[in-house]
């Protein structure tokens, strides 16, 4: 007997949503036409999520090793479709499963169909001084990428001059494709070449982009780095990523790497450093200066500071929307190696005073 929960790799106590993704990401990488295709894995899953997706086969299914309302490997039936497909009694909507894997359709988004296309998105890596990290900044990025043709707006025409529906996919921005199986018929859907899935074609070219409406070109992008940023995080630029025609831009995502500082740390809002203290110091007080992202900052160091001890500097941290966190210092006091022997008789007595 199949174990349809090995099959989509998931828990016996996976939910709905659970197995809709793993039915989704298995069937993205063997549906059959795809490279990775695989046609008997495919069938396979699609039984398994037939059953699994059906509260009543399932509950047939754990009970009884089968589903007796028509799921299991015996029962499965696959007939032909269109935008759509049955197996075993179930039907899945291939929009509704590929909605998310554009290399399927065509081109980084949907053309028609209600589903507006978009440009493939960029992910860039910015590194930062550690105090722009904690202060913010801006930097400006030069990118070569697809854009959006500013002559002809995207649409691929001559400015001030007409568009025609394209003959080829009849103004609906896909084109279909049957073919045959030994599952059945299946029916795949592509953006249509000719008018890149706009449905419109010039009739008479932009001279500037040759009426493809996309253009190869340098991109000057003014970036905001906001204050407190973290290593590690994301910032989106809506719309800021390749160009397509007929469609929206993708977005721009830039990752944020920060230098280490030699002598200050991050912790949370508050920034961290430690502060060397002399032994007689630290047993009578004095005053240090610390160096902060702010410059440097006396501090009084109190009689008898132990080691380990932290001192605050209040509002000298990481910015933040409505405050700013503070500076701590650690103390660390400095034991000698050698001594004197007027620092030794020194000490010699401070021992007989008990201390």
């Amino acid at each position: 007997m199949k174990n349809y929960y090995e099959i989509l790799g998931i828990q016996k106590t996976a939910s709905k949503d659970e197995v809709k993704k793993a039915f989704r990401k298995l069937a993205s990488k063997y549906h059959p036409d795809k490279k990775t295709g695989d046609e008997a894995k495919f069938k396979e899953i699609s039984e398994a999520y037939s059953t699994l997706s059906d509260d009543k086969k399932r509950a047939e299914y754990d009970t009884y090793g089968r589903s007796y309302a028509g799921g299991g490997a015996q029962n499965a039936q696959w007939g032909g479709f269109q935008g759509g497909f049955q197996g075993g009694g179930a039907e899945f909507d291939l929009n509704d499963i590929f909605e998310n894997f554009g290399d399927i359709f065509g081109g980084g988004g949907h053309g028609g169909g209600g589903r507006s296309m978009r440009g493939n998105d960029i992910s860039v890596d910015i590194e930062l001084g550690f105090k722009d990290a904690i202060f913010g900044t801006k930097r400006s990025l030069k990118l070569t990428k697809n854009n959006t043709c500013s002559t002809c707006t995207g649409t691929g025409a001559k400015p001030n001059t007409e568009t025609t529906t394209c003959s080829t996919c009849n103004g609906n921005g896909k084109v279909r494709e049957t073919r045959q199986s030994i599952l059945g018929q299946f029916a795949t859907v592509r953006e249509c070449s000719v008018c890149m899935g706009t449905g419109k074609i010039p009739k008479e070219k932009c001279t500037d982009c040759g009426g493809v409406g996309i253009k190869r070109s340098e991109d000057t992008v003014d970036i905001a780095i906001p204050a407190g940023i973290e290593p590690g995080e994301m910032i989106r630029m809506t719309g800021r990523g390749e160009g397509i025609r007929g469609g929206t831009p993708g977005d721009l995502y830039i990752k944020i790497h920060v230098q280490r500082h030699p002598t200050i740390h991050r912790s949370g809002d508050n920034l961290e450093s430690t502060l060397r203290v002399k032994l007689s110091d630290a047993l009578l007080g004095g005053t240090y200066g610390v160096e902060t992202l702010d410059g440097v900052i006396d501090i009084k160091i109190p009689e008898g500071v132990k080691h380990g001890e932290v001192l605050r500097i209040k509002g000298k941290g990481v910015p933040s929307r409505s405050s700013r966190g503070d500076f701590h210092v650690k103390i660390s006091i400095d034991i000698p190696q050698k001594l004197s022997r007027t620092a030794k008789k020194l000490i010699e007595e401070l021992r007989k005073e008990g201390i």
